[in-house]
């Protein structure tokens, strides 16, 4: 069987071939362990206010209590919820999954026809939401189905006067919370108050059960909501945790969780396998103050950190970083997008921990592919298939490709989604009936199982019959020491079809076109260098930190 799956005698020790995914019949079941496990010991900490098990168990009983006693919302019923990292994310979500709702994850960053789509696929009949994003709400709830709204202030929940004060200054000073008016609304701790009063009562949940609606595919036209299931929860958080478990002290682990809980990445490799492993997760609500984040870390004692690139290269940039105390971190994981070689290799030599890159997708819970955690230096390979998992390479006509040659990676396994909400047409061309996944990434395999993306399908470049693949420009450019940040995209060409353009963000003020093109000839062959290169203050990016190359395309300015 292992010539099948030659990852498997690569695997770190104690890792197993298999993970028991009926060890828990749903991701309460989880939870329950872990509040009673743990309840004495820390969980979320967030603008130095941090809650334990025990009161988080307690919160979110009292918000189970207010969605089925009060708003009589039953099991299936959908919830959106639209906040950043803050206090109320792990209340409200546990809260909804433990009254056997079905939890719809919001970017609170969206424009009110995003939003307007998200909510009316979703069918969603309730919505937590932060202040600072109502406004964007109100647009658009009157032509949804939305018949609950629950809102509530950054500060709400840090004490008084704390609390308070940080609502204020938020409103009034800073000005970031636009005027709204939903008369409707119900405030997050009155719903809390209400709730204490309608004692939780046990929902039967099983693997089929839909637990996320997670949406995705918003780059690529209309986002389409992934079902993902109780039993693919389950599974990837036993597989990520037999990857890591051995690594990690339960009760002991403090994780860094900048990326929003609202993004699968961070949702099931923080909030989740964290949670289970009994860990506090250190909630950073706005990462991009790069100053203010590394004086975060300086509080926290922190022993794990998951991110992507973008966020790796912008701490290494900001001031102060390398100073700090590093002897307890033992776990930093990179995903979401491509880890650059020249990043991994800075962040080994500062913080002497290897940056491990994994690989998922939204579709898949999201964890398929990591690198061994004791990994000595960064590899350029997604790593080795999570336990029970399945990944093959296939060709254009479906036929599974041998060692070192390059075709579509292909994932099937039980953190597999079920297929996309209502959409049984756009399911079709992405799963087939025997659970094999069509990724959309091109890839290719070594001998001993590792995976190594070459690129996005539909980012690569064609020139002149050449396949050049963006990641592998992009890296090579990285290394020119005057370049912060680069994203190549093809542009059309009379002569060749397309040609490479680069939109680099300077390190080196002084940096020029000339040198930069020097550097590529030394560096990259005759077809793969760029045409053009463009100049920029700063990238566009998504939610988590993705350059975007597809509004570079398209020629949008950055909005970053």
């Amino acid at each position: 069987m292992s010539n099948e799956r030659p990852w498997l005698d690569h695997y770190p020790a104690g890792v197993p071939a298999e993970i028991d995914v009926n060890q828990y019949a749903s991701v309460s079941a989880v939870l329950e362990e872990a509040f009673g496990r743990f309840s004495g010991r820390p969980a979320f900490s967030s603008f130095g206010r941090q809650l334990s098990y025990g009161q988080i168990d307690a919160l979110s009983r009292q918000f189970a209590g207010y969605l089925t006693g009060v708003l009589k919302l039953g099991k299936g019923d959908r919830i959106a919820i639209m906040m950043p990292n803050v206090l109320q994310y792990p209340i409200a979500l546990f809260g909804a999954l433990r009254a056997g709702l079905v939890v719809v994850n919001t970017n609170p960053m969206y424009t009110a026809r995003e939003l307007k789509h998200q909510l009316d696929d979703a069918g969603a009949k309730a919505i937590v939401v932060l202040d600072n994003f109502a406004a964007t709400l109100q647009q658009v709830v009157a032509d949804t189905r939305v018949q609950h709204i629950v809102t509530t202030g950054i500060g709400d929940l840090l004490g008084f006067p704390k609390g308070a004060l940080i609502n204020f200054v938020l409103k009034h000073v800073k000005k970031m919370v636009p005027a709204f008016h939903l008369p409707q609304a119900v405030r997050f701790r009155d719903a809390l108050a209400r709730g204490a009063a309608h004692p939780l009562q046990p929902v039967a949940l099983g693997h089929d059960d839909i637990a996320f609606l997670q949406y995705t595919g918003g780059t690529t036209g209309v986002a389409k909501g992934a079902m993902l299931s109780h039993g693919n929860m389950i599974a990837n958080m036993l597989q990520a945790d037999a990857w890591i478990g051995g690594n990690a002290k339960p009760g002991e682990e403090v994780i860094i969780t900048a990326l929003p809980l609202y993004h699968i990445f961070s949702l099931t490799a923080n909030g989740l396998v964290f949670m289970r492993l009994g860990g506090l997760n250190w909630l950073i609500t706005n990462p991009r103050d790069m100053p203010g984040f590394v004086k975060e870390l300086a509080k926290s004692g922190f022993t794990a950190l998951t991110g992507v690139n973008t966020l790796f290269n912008g701490l290494l940039h900001t001031p102060g970083f390398a100073e700090l105390d590093f002897s307890r971190l033992h776990l930093t994981l990179g995903g979401g997008m491509a880890v650059q070689r020249a990043v991994a290799e800075r962040w080994k030599k500062v913080t002497g921990c290897t940056l491990a890159e994994a690989y998922g997708l939204t579709e898949t819970s999201p964890a398929v592919c990591i690198n061994p955690l004791d990994l000595k230096e960064y590899s350029g390979s997604i790593g080795l298939p999570v336990p029970s998992t399945n990944v093959a390479i296939w060709s254009e006509d479906g036929k599974p490709l041998s060692v070192g040659e390059v075709g579509e990676l292909m994932v099937q396994g039980p953190q597999v989604m079920k297929g996309y909400w209502q959409r049984p047409d756009e399911t079709a061309k992405v799963l087939g009936a025997d659970g094999w996944l069509h990724t959309g990434d091109i890839a290719k395999m070594d001998a001993n199982g590792y995976f190594y993306i070459v690129d996005r399908k539909k980012d690569m470049i064609l020139v002149s019959g050449f396949n050049v693949y963006p990641n592998e420009v992009e890296d090579t450019v990285m290394q020119h020491p005057g370049v912060l940040e680069v994203a190549a995209v093809g542009v059309p060409d009379e002569h060749s079809g397309e040609v490479v353009k680069l939109f680099v963000v300077r390190k080196d003020p002084n940096l020029t076109e000339d040198a930069l093109r020097q550097f590529c000839r030394e560096n990259l062959t005759g077809y793969k260098r760029p045409k053009f290169i463009e100049f920029r203050d700063s990238l566009p990016k998504s939610n988590v930190g993705k350059i975007l190359r597809r509004e570079l395309r398209d020629g949008k300015k950055s909005t970053a």
